[in-house]
């Protein structure tokens, strides 16, 4: 019987050990090249280095867009670092804002290494390094985040004062995706919880949620769940193609969404 025992108990610490590095291997992609700059798309930047509250080291691109009202805060997705989202940043500018999209720790040029608390914090730096800027309006910062992005922009969001939240292709829960991907993995296994509904909830900032119906990653079911929980005011975009070329394969409706939402909060 004992023998039984400890055949049990090495099979569920095994299988939680499975679990947290599926974890690990699932939640975050970074890339640490970066072959392109703004420059390269005929954009202005500042190559910016800032600190985290844990002393981190973090590298972001602020684009200045003249005559510009509003900044935006750009949160990326769990793939890549910020030189894969060129197509962005140029569709961003171009509806006239400035924009700041800066690298996760452990992704591009930042130092340390992804987890989830850790991207809370690298939010918090970004937004506390506008606030140094004599050429950002404070009061006019767009938080916008992309997927996994949507995730620390909520987070932020309960803790500094945005304008506004747009939400890309974002999902509910943690909990939530692991049901739709791994479907025979327990969620309360999970260490991270990434959860959104249970913040969302308390952010009373306009909020603009975008989904794309036919989104292959992040199931459009779980962008309707977060924004069902939102509160007012909010608004929904509905748009069409994958979770990572919805803002091309949709590009007339994605970029006319996002401007009137900012068009009647005076922000364009």
């Amino acid at each position: 019987m004992l023998k039984v025992f400890f055949l049990i108990v090495f099979a569920v610490l095994a299988f939680v050990f499975f679990v947290r590095y599926l974890e690990a291997n699932s939640l975050f992609h970074p890339t640490r090249e970066v072959p392109v700059t703004p420059a390269s798309i005929g954009l202005d930047f500042d190559d910016i280095y800032f600190k985290t509250g844990d002393s981190l080291l973090l590298n972001g691109w602020f684009v200045k867009t003249p005559a510009a009202r509003s900044t935006m805060l750009f949160f990326h997705g769990n793939a890549g670092n910020i030189s894969h989202r060129m197509e962005k940043i140029l569709m961003f500018a171009k509806l006239g804002l400035n924009v700041f999209i800066f690298d996760y720790r452990g992704y591009g040029k930042s130092k340390g290494k992804p987890n989830e608390a850790g991207i809370y914090k690298d939010g918090l730096a970004a937004y506390d390094y506008l606030l140094t800027r004599k050429d950002v309006d404070s009061s006019k910062i767009v938080c916008y985040g992309d997927s996994l992005g949507g995730v620390a922009a909520v987070d932020l969001a309960t803790k500094r004062k945005c304008a506004c939240l747009v939400i890309d292709s974002s999902f509910s829960s943690l909990a939530d995706m692991t049901k739709t991907i791994f479907p025979f993995l327990p969620a309360f296994l999970l260490s991270s919880k990434m959860d959104s509904t249970a913040k969302v909830g308390g952010i009373t900032i306009p909020k603009l949620f975008v989904h794309s119906v036919n989104d292959e990653i992040v199931p459009y079911a779980l962008g309707r769940k977060l924004f069902a929980v939102a509160a007012e005011p909010k608004e929904f975009l509905e748009i069409t193609g994958g979770h990572n070329t919805n803002h091309i394969d949709s590009r007339d409706v994605f970029l006319s969404g996002i401007k009137n939402f900012l068009r009647k909060l005076s922000l364009l």
